[in-house]
């Protein structure tokens, strides 16, 4: 997942806001917290107008609520860039408002496209070198710009989130764990509260180096068995067994900290 920044003179400002908000959260400490930090959901919102017919003013309405909420949970002792902590929520929030509207997440037939070609590229790819191309190589191959392709990988995931009932434990003998219980709150209050969790799962695997969280895809997106991943990525199927008891460990840290 690419970093947010903020100009510097923002950061300042923010952290002396959040920490007067956070001694005494008043309304007008919050509203000028969200003022100063609305680019985050102009960028957010940038990203959904190519996949969705709702309107620019709107996603910003509901982009805004996942600020506001970001900056009346967060922590400055945690040491987490709010910039960071914010963008999951703005996200989030913008995903259960397409979601309750019943609004299928449109991908333009271009990037459909794209996406077809740039998996047909990995696979040979890998059949001929062992490894994985990075998404500028793609872009290159695909004589496309590295941002659009990543936009094209965006919109895919965020039609494919992770499920929470994923098995993690392969064994038989066991009763097998769940993705969803690495979730550091397994009382799901509402069917909302299960969205959320899944989308802070997706997010945090974009998070992993690149060849594990292919890895984790594989096995728990794509319901491959750890040897059939190996096979597919070039590898031996004891680097796989590791890879993912690396990842999901990865995954728990970075949920259980808030990423």
């Amino acid at each position: 997942m690419a970093k947010v920044s903020l100009p510097d003179n923002v950061k300042r400002d923010s952290l002396e806001l959040l920490r007067q908000y956070q001694h005494t959260p008043t309304a007008s400490l919050r509203n000028q917290l969200v003022q100063l930090n609305l680019g985050l959901v102009r960028r957010e919102v940038r990203r959904w107008l190519q996949q969705t017919q709702e309107t620019y003013d709107d996603l910003m309405q509901v982009g805004s609520i996942g600020l506001i909420r970001a900056v009346e949970r967060f922590e400055i002792s945690k040491g987490n860039a709010f910039s960071s902590f914010a963008i999951p929520y703005i996200r989030g929030e913008i995903q259960h408002y397409l979601r309750d509207k019943s609004t299928i997440v449109r991908i333009p037939r271009r990037w459909v496209t794209l996406r077809q070609q740039g998996m047909t590229l990995i696979q040979e790819w890998q059949a001929r070198t062992g490894t994985i191309p990075s998404d500028a190589e793609i872009a290159q191959a695909l004589d496309i710009g590295l941002a659009e392709w990543q936009e094209v990988k965006l919109a895919a995931q965020n039609r494919s989130l992770l499920s929470l009932d994923a098995p993690v434990s392969q064994q038989s003998e066991e009763e097998p764990t769940l993705l969803g219980d690495l979730l550091p709150d397994a009382h799901y209050r509402s069917f909302q509260l299960v969205q959320e969790d899944q989308i802070r799962l997706q997010q945090a695997l974009n998070c992993l180096e690149e060849k594990t969280r292919h890895i984790l895809e594989f096995v728990f997106l794509h319901d491959l068995t750890q040897r059939e991943t190996a096979e597919r990525l070039g590898l031996s199927t004891v680097t796989v067994s590791r890879r993912v008891k690396k990842g999901l460990q990865a995954l728990k840290t970075l949920l259980h900290t808030g990423q």
